[in-house]
């Protein structure tokens, strides 16, 4: 068998790499059939190869399957079925933003309820990692109610133009120090930019645990003794051992100072 140049896939205009070794590994295949023998046209895996552009491992790896399975298309590669379908990560995806603190093992559990399939949460982290999400430790906030957060603002905005006159206001406060520090347990999940969305925020309130209250005042060019709190501050306690033995003795000093107490 003689082949010319008008047999060969070359001068097809569709002409591929894939379709050409497809052609010489057809020839080789006629011709072993008709003869019973190895012959291969009188071109050899290397010359079959510079012609396509590819190298002879390649061209004897396809004439081989060629030869067993009759076709040179690639063999469908192994891999796991995947566990959720599009829907489920959606809903995935949904639980995890309208619970920010929800875990990945709780989302899983609510998912193989639904399917009746096992999901591990390694796979729900995995779908809510590559949506953008990933947990990380809420920001930790006092739980204030709309009077609290609008009588510091009416406060603010009422004195919004004083200047020196912050040089004769005497702040006072008291503070809390818990003895017990959160464990930091539990995450949250957002994306980035999203530290001070509400729904990332964890509101916990300073007690009951165990603590020690103190108060103290600052002023512009002073301030105030520390002092320790034992037991509730009340209204007689307050009195008794802030007002009358610290903030009057402290305000006789300064004949011009505004006093402001916290939440007056």
């Amino acid at each position: 068998m003689r082949i010319t140049s008008e047999l060969t896939p070359s001068n097809s205009p569709n002409y591929t790499a894939g379709h050409a070794i497809s052609f010489w590994s057809s020839i080789r295949v006629r011709q072993r059939k008709d003869s019973g023998v190895p012959r291969y046209c009188g071109l050899s895996f290397r010359k079959i190869g510079t012609r396509v552009g590819r190298k002879q491992t390649t061209v004897m790896r396809i004439c081989e399957r060629w030869m067993q399975e009759g076709t040179t298309d690639r063999r469908g590669r192994s891999h796991p079925p995947q566990c959720t379908t599009s829907r489920e990560d959606r809903q995935t995806l949904r639980m995890a933003v309208t619970n920010r603190s929800v875990t990945s093992r709780t989302v899983a559990q609510h998912i193989e309820s639904v399917t009746h399939h096992s999901v591990s949460a390694r796979t729900i982290r995995r779908h809510l990692q590559q949506s953008g999400l990933s947990t990380r430790r809420p920001l930790l906030g006092l739980p204030l109610t709309q009077n609290h957060r609008r009588l510091p603002r009416q406060w603010c905005d009422d004195r919004r133009m004083w200047v020196a006159e912050w040089n004769k206001v005497a702040f006072t406060d008291e503070s809390r120090i818990c003895l017990q520090h959160h464990d930091g347990r539990i995450r949250v999940w957002r994306h980035s930019g999203e530290k001070m969305l509400d729904s990332c925020v964890m509101y916990r309130h300073t007690g009951p645990e165990p603590g020690i209250m103190v108060w103290g005042g600052i002023g512009y060019h002073s301030r105030t003794p520390l002092v320790r709190i034992a037991g509730t501050l009340n209204n007689q306690c307050y009195i008794s051992e802030v007002l009358e033995p610290v903030v009057l003795p402290y305000l006789q000093d300064l004949a011009t100072a505004i006093f402001q107490q916290d939440n007056a």
